[in-house]
């Protein structure tokens, strides 16, 4: 059960605001404000963002915490991404999940912010009660850098809002200014330093790191689609297991070297 009805009234009364004022300020009527702080109804997701970013919350602050005399935000950071996400709804104001395909890729390093060009891009749901809870995307692959899920595989992710949360050998969408979307492990945990180092599972691509300030987005890697179903695993060959040993002796000395 969320905390919007205690917290919106809290937080207006704390700003010194009549009801109003404050519907005035939101540009809705009286009324509303009434029926929230009473718990008759709950804001659409845009007046919510609205009412975060006026008090200076994110959403799920908003939403989630008990504000009071003695609450206290979390400390906001530099491996929290602040800015409120864009998103878009259905006609029962349910999160969509967006497909960005390799093709608006460029487009959405520029457009990721724009809440026009999120409305814009594919989207569909899944009835899948595990991807409920939370803010999901979908982004297209190219390249064999993480066999064996394959190029032009879709990659659902959740939205990771503390960069800080990101737990090493796991799989992470990775929006970057330099890369891309990229589709990568972490290879450290992000508050160590103030960069991320990306590994593929495919080891014929070495490790490589990103500063932080390079980083746009990161989603959690929590289901993919494909239509190239596994093949069986084959017989290890001469040349696989060459490659296997060159791979770690190439590895071995790397360690020497460090």
């Amino acid at each position: 059960m969320s905390n919007i009805s205690s917290n919106l009234k809290y937080l207006r009364k704390k700003k010194g605001h009549t009801q109003q004022q404050f519907a005035d300020a939101m540009e809705i009527k009286r009324s509303l404000i009434g029926a929230y702080e009473e718990d008759r109804a709950e804001p659409k997701y845009e007046l919510l963002k609205k009412i975060a970013e006026y008090f200076d919350l994110t959403i799920d602050e908003f939403i989630n915490d008990k504000i009071d005399d003695n609450w206290k935000p979390k400390p906001k950071s530099q491996g929290s991404n602040l800015r409120v996400l864009s998103i878009s709804v259905d006609h029962n104001d349910r999160e969509n999940i967006e497909l960005v395909p390799v093709k608006a890729s460029a487009g959405y390093l520029n457009g990721f912010s724009d809440p026009q060009y999120i409305q814009e891009l594919p989207k569909f749901q899944l009835p899948i009660p595990a991807l409920r809870q939370g803010t999901y995307r979908a982004f297209e692959i190219m390249g064999d850098s993480m066999l064996p899920v394959q190029p032009e595989s879709v990659i659902i992710g959740e939205y990771l809002e503390n960069w800080n949360d990101i737990k090493i050998g796991e799989t992470y969408i990775i929006i970057s200014k330099n890369e891309g979307v990229v589709y990568k492990r972490a290879g450290n945990k992000f508050k160590e330093n103030r960069e991320l180092k990306l590994v593929s599972d495919n080891k014929v691509y070495d490790p490589y790191t990103i500063p932080a300030e390079d980083i746009l987005e990161i989603w959690k890697a929590k289901a993919y689609i494909s239509t190239t179903l596994p093949e069986p695993t084959p017989e290890p060959t001469i040349e696989t297991l060459s490659s296997m040993m060159a791979q770690m002796q190439k590895s071995i000395a790397q360690l020497n070297k460090n």
